[in-house]
């Protein structure tokens, strides 16, 4: 008792949720987070067991089929050797279509978001009937996987693959719009090799990617090709019978002439597509019963969910109920950061040095992702270019801001000192030199989620102002940033900046204005 009042003590019942209510914060819209925690009952229970369930769902449609089918331990690097077909897609003709649709406002989105949901359903429902393993989107491009058996049976899934993608894209070749008639086309390029597969990050981010200079020289083939045909390398036409006949592109790639009759085609290699593992029912519902099945599904989700930004997970959280994010027209700051040395040089390592190339990549993209975080930015995945892994990453796509274009200025200066700073690994005893280039834009994008309505999709962000980002990246040299004329106008005299005149891109048929960007003159945020 004390000596001037009385104290008393009273004991309070622990909360049933007290156990995982860390755990579920990120994982609950804010509303039923606040009514699961003041009133754990049954039928609140019930609510936050079918959102994580949904929620399940809509994870499981965004991750690669093999990482749903054997979940890492998140924050530990992990991976294996893999020997397949690697097949990318890109499309030809969206930008025009892109802008045309931008000028008819928020009707030419849904029309815009309807056409493309139909594309990657119909080339989604072939890569599936056809074996393969769709590892991401990457605007409106595709990577696929086959992976390699003794009959190497992966040349020739990959190979019918591209060339029934092609046959499907014929009713995309006459696209109505108010500015007239538009089409696309696409571009599908194959390439058969060993690479690295793994699975890098944080318990709170973590990354799906591949290594090697096989994606890089598949990516090239793909960039080489002609739309409307599939084109390869030698090491894919080396698989081939003669019956198939080539038509040389140049030293390096052919194109398939698609001759082949529906019978010569083929069947589909698996007649189904996959289907959805449906959801058990629950006939006891107390709250015990409930608690134990929501423990249950937390522990299912939280590894898939690490695979998003934190931002995109936050609006699938919330928009869950509704499964559907609609798509807008932002203007927003684009970049890609190539690591320069580091993701090719697995081919080289001596098995005991791969542990720490793979261990330095996700180092690396854990770092970045803090930074591009920090100053507000969505680091979106690890991509694939004909000169190499990259990031892509973009500031404003949920909330545009003024400031977009100066966090992402400051962010890319950032990256690059910590790119320098980075301990390097070893290749054959020696110590690689590991350097950036980083290409950053601003403009308008088309962002939405991307892909089939109740199946494989991502939240993916397209347009001009990413195709820009890529090449500035690509023609940039070691630890240079460049930048294109609207996001110089933007920084203003707040940064070093330095005109490095007009230069010509693929794509435009003016060539363009670039600078290259210095340090800040003061700090802005």
């Amino acid at each position: 008792m004390c000596a001037q009042s009385i104290c008393m003590t009273a004991s309070v019942t622990p909360n049933v949720l007290t156990d995982i209510e860390q755990r579920l914060r990120p994982l609950l819209p804010a509303d039923l987070y606040a009514a699961a925690w003041i009133d754990p009952s049954s039928d609140t229970l019930m609510r936050t067991f079918e959102h994580l369930r949904t929620l399940q769902h809509i994870l499981i449609d965004y991750i690669p089929r093999d990482v749903i089918n054997n979940p890492p331990q998140l924050g530990v690097p992990r991976y294996e050797w893999q020997e397949g077909t690697l097949l990318f897609t890109d499309l030809a003709g969206f930008t025009p279509l892109l802008e045309a649709r931008a000028a008819e406002g928020i009707e030419g989105a849904e029309l815009l978001l309807k056409l493309l949901n139909r594309y990657f359903s119909e080339m989604i429902e072939i890569i599936s009937k056809s074996g393969g393993n769709l590892l991401e989107f990457t605007g409106d491009a595709l990577l696929v996987q086959f992976l390699a058996d003794e009959g190497r049976h992966d040349v020739e899934q990959a190979l019918h693959t591209g060339l029934r993608m092609q046959r499907a894209m014929r009713p995309f070749q006459r696209i109505s719009t108010q500015q007239g008639d538009l089409s696309l086309q696409m571009r599908v390029g194959l390439h058969l090799g060993r690479f690295v597969k793994a699975d890098i990050g944080t318990p709170q981010r973590m990354g799906h990617v591949l290594l090697g200079q096989a994606v890089t020289v598949a990516k090239q083939a793909e960039g080489a090709g002609l739309v409307g045909h599939v084109a390869l390398t030698e090491a894919v036409k080396a698989q081939l019978s003669d019956r198939i006949q080539l038509k040389p592109v140049d030293h390096e790639h052919w194109v398939v002439l698609d001759d082949f009759t529906p019978e010569e085609l083929g069947e589909y290699e698996i007649t189904l597509a996959r289907r959805r593992t449906p959801s058990p029912m629950l006939f006891d519902r107390s709250v015990p019963a409930l608690l134990q099945e929501i423990k249950a599904s937390v522990d299912l989700v939280e590894p898939l969910a690490s695979y998003l930004p934190r931002s995109v997970l936050q609006l699938l959280v919330e928009t869950a109920s509704e499964r559907r994010i609609p798509p807008a027209f932002p203007t927003i700051a684009v970049a890609f950061v190539n690591l320069m040395g580091l993701p090719e040089a697995v081919d080289d390592t001596h098995p005991a040095e791969t542990p720490g190339l793979v261990t330095c990549f996700s180092d690396a993209f854990s770092l970045i992702n803090g930074v591009i975080e920090l100053k507000g930015g969505i680091l979106q995945k690890v991509t694939y270019h004909s000169i190499g892994s990259e990031m892509l990453m973009h500031f404003g796509v949920l909330n545009p801001d003024p400031s977009d274009p100066f966090r992402a200025a400051d962010a890319m200066l950032a990256i690059r000192n910590l790119v320098q700073s980075l301990p390097t690994p070893t290749v054959q005893g020696q110590p690689i030199r590991l350097t950036c280039r980083i290409g950053l834009s601003y403009g308008p994008v088309f962002a939405a989620e991307i892909g089939e309505r109740r199946g494989r999709r991502e939240f993916n962000i397209l347009g001009d102002t990413v195709n820009t980002a890529a090449r500035l990246m690509s023609r940039a040299g070691e630890n240079e940033i460049w930048i294109n004329q609207l996001i110089y106008g933007h920084l203003g005299s707040h940064f070093h900046t330095k005109p490095l005149g007009n230069i010509a891109f693929k794509g435009k048929t003016i060539p363009q204005p670039v600078y290259a960007l210095g340090e800040r003159h003061a700090k802005i945020f």
